[in-house]
């Protein structure tokens, strides 16, 4: 599996790398800390044979992407594993993962995860991954201590691959 993801800038990755390793502090679930995956929001989920096939398809999206504005405004999860930090659908989101489908939708070979089609998808961004229901109820209890919505800016995407994650294309958006 493959995604094309949204980054973020310094300050709003800090936040955000913040909120994942208290999280795995306080569980003593270290999946997200352990596997390196950096704070983003998963704009596509793609199956397709390999990465290097979608490579050209991503990097024509060079130079016809802006930065853009990205509030958080609360926690959510995703029943019963995952916690993850909630953004606002906003017009720049939308517009993105747009933009970013219709570059990918059309390949032969790679097929776009249902949770990933325009207007069937759930921007997030992942806090903590496979927790129990105990490690659950502590990140509730650490996120109503600690979470405070706040305003961010995304700068790159990138195209990585899962289970380790390992990227393989960035690309920083026009400013």
């Amino acid at each position: 599996m493959y995604l094309i993801s949204a980054y973020f800038d310094d300050y709003t990755n800090k936040i955000l790398s913040r909120y994942i390793e208290k999280i795995a502090d306080f569980t003593g679930n270290k999946f997200m800390t352990d596997n390196h995956v950096p704070p983003h929001i998963t704009i596509s989920s793609l199956e397709a044979r390999n990465g290097e096939l979608l490579i050209p398809f991503v990097k024509q999206l060079e130079g016809k992407l802006t930065e853009g504005p990205v509030q958080f405004i609360s926690i959510g999860t995703f029943f019963p594993y995952v916690m993850f930090a909630e953004p606002v659908l906003n017009e720049y989101l939308l517009n993105l993962q747009e933009q970013v489908y219709q570059s990918v939708c059309n390949i032969r070979e790679v097929t776009v995860s249902k949770f990933y089609r325009p207007k069937q998808w759930m921007p997030h961004i992942t806090l903590g991954k496979k927790l129990t229901k105990e490690q659950m109820q502590i990140a509730f209890t650490l996120m109503q201590e600690s979470f405070m919505p706040f305003q961010g800016k995304i700068t790159s995407i990138g195209l990585a691959k899962t289970n380790p994650h390992e990227d393989i294309l960035t690309i920083e958006l026009e400013s």
